[in-house]
């Protein structure tokens, strides 16, 4: 319609929650469907952090806060980046929003002019280049491949900077591969970085605790203190505590960035959630004895996942180190017909196909910029993972 904006034609929908609703729709209307689609722990919030919540509001702490996030919330968080990241950070240093992802989009409307260019490592979260074309930069796709464990590596990251590069956009373990860099893999790419001091940080550690082996979690301004004063640090309560209806997310960084970016946030949606913020109080500061007892739990569904995926006729699935997704490789199964007659062309066909002849709800590969490759979320029952995986080895096996 003419009357909406020309920015709007530069995005397209998330197909993530595009894949959810479908699943929905299709279970509403009496389809036996299992979704693997949806990026949410399927624990419960732990009840330390909703009695937190309750108190809350029984205390009557329901009234506007500050915009950029309470002091006791900033304070935790300060807290949290020193004790597992070693980082100093004071509470002017750290805002708060609604959700990881209003913080990442504010630190790219407060800073990117028309022409600016951002780089993405791809495989990429599927927001990252909508958001930086919403804020009215460029992304830059550099192309990871399942031969170096869809890591960007140095060289790449250097023949994707110039002149015009204002961030670098990194997340280990990655949403949606599970990729993780090690110590080493990351201080490879920081030493590129410190040759192009115009070049700044963003870094999406939203994973950051859920990792399995022994692998061990580092974050860029850690790996890198020169660093410091170029990044910005994001991260939030979502995924390693399971709030991700709560809504909160957050970010560290230098002073004038963080004023800017609650500058954006005052005219847009002011504060996140007063109840949310003393429920994720009590997350950063209680209890962190649930989540290795989780961690064991997710790792032993990767380790079916990738299994039963693997023994799938056409399909090649890597073990990841962290997260909670598998990004298996469907090359064998490109050129081969379903039963019910569809060419699978590419990895959008193989999804539409596999939702619609054998009810099982994935996202397809281009939707993250990498394929032919599709990504299943392994944060569900053990029994609907079993389920669903037996039916991918049953579709793949009836492919001609």
């Amino acid at each position: 319609m003419s009357f909406l904006s020309a920015t709007l034609s530069r995005v397209k929908p998330s197909p993530t929650i595009a894949v959810t609703n479908k699943a929905r729709e299709l279970a509403a209307a009496g389809k036996d469907v299992i979704g693997l689609g949806a990026g949410e722990p399927d624990f419960d919030t732990p009840q330390n952090i909703k009695d937190a919540a309750k108190a809350a509001i029984d205390a009557g702490k329901t009234k506007y806060t500050a915009v950029d996030g309470i002091p006791e919330l900033k304070a935790a968080i300060c807290a949290k980046l020193k004790r597992d990241n070693g980082l100093d950070y004071v509470p002017a240093q750290v805002t708060v929003g609604t959700g990881g992802k209003q913080v990442l989009y504010n630190a790219l409307m407060a800073t990117l002019n028309p022409g600016d260019e951002v780089i993405i490592p791809a495989p990429y979260w599927v927001s990252y280049p909508d958001m930086v074309l919403l804020a009215g930069g460029t992304p830059v796709i550099a192309q990871a491949s399942m031969q170096t464990g869809f890591k960007l590596t140095a060289d790449q990251l250097e023949a994707a900077i110039t002149p015009k590069t204002k961030w670098f956009i990194f997340n280990s373990p990655s949403n949606p591969t599970g990729a993780g860099y090690t110590w080493d893999e990351l201080k490879e790419l920081t030493d590129v970085l410190l040759r192009h001091p115009h070049v700044w940080v963003m870094t999406d550690d939203m994973y950051e605790h859920l990792i399995y082996g022994d692998f061990e979690f580092c974050t860029p301004a850690q790996v890198e203190p020169r660093l410091y004063d170029r990044t910005l640090t994001c991260n939030g309560v979502s995924k390693a505590y399971a709030m991700t209806g709560w809504r909160i997310g957050y970010a560290a960084g230098p002073k004038d960035l963080i004023a800017a970016m609650g500058k954006i946030q005052s005219q847009s949606t002011s504060n996140p959630c007063s109840i949310s913020q003393w429920a994720a109080v009590e997350a950063l500061n209680g209890p962190q004895d649930f989540i290795p007892v989780n961690n064991a739990l997710f790792q032993k569904r990767r380790d079916m996942v990738v299994d039963m995926l693997n023994a799938a006729p056409g399909i090649t699935c890597p073990v990841p180190e962290g997260a909670f997704y598998v990004y298996p490789s469907i090359a064998g199964c490109i050129g081969k017909t379903t039963p019910a007659g569809v060419k699978i062309t590419d990895d959008e066909v193989f999804a539409t196909a596999l939702l619609e002849e054998a009810g099982v709800a994935v996202v397809f590969g281009a939707a993250f910029g990498l394929s032919p490759n599709f990504r299943v979320s392994y944060a569900t029952a053990d029994d609907a993972l079993r389920a669903a995986c037996t039916r991918i080895q049953d579709f793949c096996a009836k492919l001609s």
